[in-house]
């Protein structure tokens, strides 16, 4: 973090903000946060180190609300690839469970540098397998070397294939050593504090994958520390179909006899909601976290988007696990979010616009942060720059540059900056060496993958 002068940006745009587009733009960084911004010959810079955003759009900075970073060991898996929820998981949960420390590191830097090249700059991510001593450490020191904004999740599962579950029960952990390390990973590494780069978040894989005693306990624990709530719900309509006939109500009023519904938690996907749950959702208050690629890819169904945001539900994107996307580019989800909207509703079902507004003010609400998803002065300074001359802008950017983000194909971010920092600059991830990554990861997939 430094202070610095972003200058000369043809664009500063915050989608769906009252506030005009600001052309010809600069802004100023002090301390991690936007102190100054306006007209460029406006701002003075004298002093400071200066960034040249010429021939850029400057956004807020993507936050993705969803993600399982482990997963990029394991993308485009033979006999996963056309599987089901269900079998999908059958097939995967073994091959996760023999994850060591080193592997699910590398997956986490990976994972990150997917979403900086596609403007992320704040990102959570929903881990709950936790073998062979990996812990939450493990992807607090992979992360911090990547400087993302980082939510990190204390996900769990407590019930293994013995007792009805999906998950291998070596893995499945006891309940009580769950609520004692989420404890420890709050005092450890829970900063609320405005600008906080790193906050914990405890994450049950789902409400039947633990017990109901749990989730009930989870929330306290949670509560009674201040942070916040997150599941899978409402997945598809297998899980619709077991909850009514073993529990005898919807996934939504389970989750709720559970004192889940409420605005500190949000859910992963939520497809399979009647009208009057949506209402019941937005008045609650709890968010929700759009996967639309993963939603796709496993058949699972589409989301009624629309219909939340109707009735005031907090609406972010979620880029999901990546074997069941199998990407991590967050422009490239929004983009699946508007079209697969207009699949299910018409043309006119969202606009662009719309949807980046899903992927920064949107996804800031769902994880609580009014600190984030805009560009103003007295926001974190997360910003992401997008050449307006780029192939896949060509003919697009000229007339909207906003729009063009989500309707063309989505380029790659040619600045990335987290609380002030740059991460990626010319298109380029700075500071790591990606070939050098991407080889050794891939030896860990391998490893991984054809077990000892």
């Amino acid at each position: 973090m430094h202070d610095c002068a972003i200058v000369n940006a043809n664009w500063i745009i915050n989608p769906g903000a009252d506030t005009p587009r600001l052309k010809d733009g600069s802004l100023i960084i002090r301390d991690g946060f936007i102190t100054e911004m306006g007209p460029a010959d406006e701002i003075a810079t004298d002093g400071l180190t200066r960034i040249d955003a010429r021939g850029l759009v400057l956004t807020p900075g993507l936050v993705n609300t969803h993600d399982h970073c482990l997963e990029c060991l394991t993308r485009a898996l033979p006999g996963a690839q056309d599987a089901g929820l269900g079998e999908w998981l059958r097939i995967h949960n073994p091959i996760w469970s023999r994850a060591t420390p080193e592997a699910l590191r590398s997956a986490t830097q990976i994972r990150a540098a997917e979403l900086l090249l596609s403007g992320c700059t704040t990102t959570m991510d929903h881990n709950y397998l936790w073998p062979n001593g990996c812990s939450v450490d493990d992807q607090v020191e992979a992360m911090q070397a990547m400087g993302m904004r980082f939510h990190v999740s204390r996900g769990s599962v407590t019930i293994g294939t013995s007792r009805g579950g999906l998950t291998p029960d070596e893995v499945a952990e006891n309940e009580a050593d769950v609520l004692a390390d989420s404890e420890r990973a709050i005092a450890r590494y829970h900063d609320p504090a405005p600008g906080s780069l790193l906050q914990v978040v405890l994450a049950p894989c789902s409400p039947y994958s633990v017990s109901d005693a749990f989730m009930r306990d989870t929330a306290a624990v949670a509560r009674e520390h201040g942070v916040r709530l997150h599941t899978h719900l409402a997945e598809g309509q297998d899980e619709h179909a077991w909850c009514l006939e073993n529990l005898e109500q919807t996934p939504l009023g389970h989750i709720e006899s559970l004192g889940w519904l409420a605005d500190d938690a949000w859910f992963a996907h939520m497809i399979t909601l009647s009208a009057p749950e949506i209402v019941r959702l937005g008045i609650s208050g709890a968010g929700v976290a759009h996967c639309p690629c993963s939603n796709m890819r496993l058949g699972n169904g589409i989301a009624p988007i629309r219909s939340m945001l109707a009735r005031g539900v907090p609406v972010g994107i979620g880029v999901d696990g990546a074997a069941s996307n199998d990407g991590g580019n967050l422009l490239a989800e929004t983009r699946q979010a508007m079209l697969l909207q207009r699949v299910d509703q018409g043309a006119a079902a969202m606009s662009a616009e719309q949807a980046l507004v899903l992927a920064t003010m949107g996804g800031a609400d769902v994880l609580g942060r009014p600190d984030i998803g805009r560009l103003a002065p007295g926001m974190a300074a997360d910003i992401a720059g997008f050449r307006l001359d780029a192939l896949e802008m060509a003919g697009g950017a000229i007339h909207d540059p906003l729009a063009a983000l989500a309707l063309c194909p989505p380029p790659r971010a040619d600045l990335v900056v987290v609380n002030g920092t740059p991460r990626v600059q010319g298109g380029e991830l700075l500071g790591h060496d990606l070939g050098a990554m991407v080889e050794r990861h891939n030896g860990l997939a391998r490893a991984l993958v054809d077990g000892p």
